[in-house]
């Protein structure tokens, strides 16, 4: 139990001490305040929500903009993918942002919602069970206190009145001693005075100090009981505090992308993906595709031989297909397209990147193989152009 304040005069309108009457409502208004803080923290990471969904849908529209711009631009190879990487982690970052809006409201807002409906339960008529009880506790264990006080207040009151005109009468008498204008009668009149103000004087001053006596000795009672319901209140309050504590923390984890797995594994791969970028391979494609590297059929010497005219029979047509169907089913691989081509010749495939068809003859001596498209087209391809499913 806490010592023994030090008298304060309850004139002092300024006092602002817990024991003095009235002044634990503070205490008591905890409980609202506590139930319109979690109103507030509920709308405060409501409108954070809004912010997370309004940038990942303005990432999703960046990168939607961006990405046929940047399809068709005039990069190539490993600085081309580099680029498209930006705009794929934009979308994923999209995701994450969106999933923090959907945590903060639907997690951490029902959450805290939740705890507040079990742990404030509201009067029909208006404020909180808890707060009425706490002030209920403290009005019961101050009421004696307060009678005491407005008692104690009363007598000292007296007491101080009673100086007052002891002074007075003593000033009185000061003044008539030694003066020849006032008669002798009228002095000890004067005297008389004095003697009865001084009488009463001790007799206010017995009754004040008795009075105060007895606010002394109640006072550790009031304190007790006092206390007793501050304590209850307190641990209410250490409850409250260390729920919202919990909520901040798991709000904070949801904020918190520097710890983020999906944000380093995001950040990590465009970094990867940046580092792969390679000027010899960026370099060679462009050398196979617009430049030396490219195929040619150079100039030979050829005989000249008379066109064979023949009318081929439908049944030649049909197993000539089937020889092809077998061909393609029975020594073809499946491969996909890295990047786009497009056939400079008329015997060449023309086909776009992530596109699939099958290889049919290994690559020649000069880079190049043969394949089939889905629908039935043979043509020549750079090899290096594919990778095998």
């Amino acid at each position: 139990m806490s010592t023994l304040p030090a008298e304060t005069g309850p004139e002092d309108a300024n006092n602002q001490s817990f024991w003095m009457p009235g002044n634990y409502h503070r205490t008591v208004k905890r409980t609202e305040d506590a139930f319109q803080a979690c109103n507030d923290i509920v709308t405060c990471f409501q409108e954070r929500a809004r912010v997370e969904r309004q940038y990942a849908q303005q990432l999703s529209e960046w990168s939607t903009k961006w990405k046929p711009l940047v399809d068709a631009s005039p990069l190539y190879g490993s600085l081309l993918r580099a680029w498209q990487c930006f705009l794929f982690s934009a979308d994923r970052l999209s995701s994450l942002h969106s999933s923090i809006c959907r945590a903060l409201v639907s997690e951490e807002g029902d959450r805290i919602r939740t705890w507040q409906k079990d742990t404030f339960h509201k009067k029909i008529f208006g404020g909180f069970k808890e707060s009425q009880d706490f002030e209920t506790g403290f009005s019961r264990a101050q009421k004696p206190w307060g009678k005491r006080l407005k008692k104690l207040e009363k007598a000292r009151t007296a007491f101080h009145k009673a100086c007052r005109k002891e002074h007075m009468a003593g000033e009185r008498e000061a003044h008539a001693q030694g003066n020849p204008d006032i008669a002798i009668e009228k002095q000890r009149k004067i005297q008389e005075e004095t003697e009865l103000a001084h009488q009463e004087t001790e007799k206010v001053r017995a009754r004040y100090e008795k009075v105060l006596e007895e606010v002394t000795r109640y006072a550790p009672r009031y304190m007790e009981e006092m206390e007793s319901i501050f304590d209850q209140s307190q641990e209410e309050e250490r409850k409250r505090i260390s729920f919202l504590k919990q909520a901040f923390l798991s709000i904070h984890r949801h904020l918190d992308v520097t710890n983020n797995d999906s944000i380093k594994a995001v950040y990590n791969e465009l970094h990867n993906t940046l580092m792969s970028i390679s000027e010899q391979e960026d370099l060679r494609w462009w050398k196979n595709t617009h430049g030396p590297g490219m195929p040619t059929d150079w100039p030979q010497y050829q005989e000249w031989t008379p066109d064979k005219k023949h009318k081929k029979g439908k049944k030649e047509v049909e197993q000539k297909a089937v020889m092809m169907e077998r061909s393609v089913m029975i020594g073809g691989v499946r491969v996909r397209a890295l990047y786009d081509y497009v056939g400079q010749e008329t015997d060449e495939l023309s086909f776009k990147a992530g596109e699939e068809f099958r290889k049919i003859e290994d690559e020649d001596d000069q880079g190049w193989c043969r394949g089939m498209m889905d629908g039935g087209k043979e043509g020549l391809y750079p090899a290096n152009y594919v990778e095998v499913v």
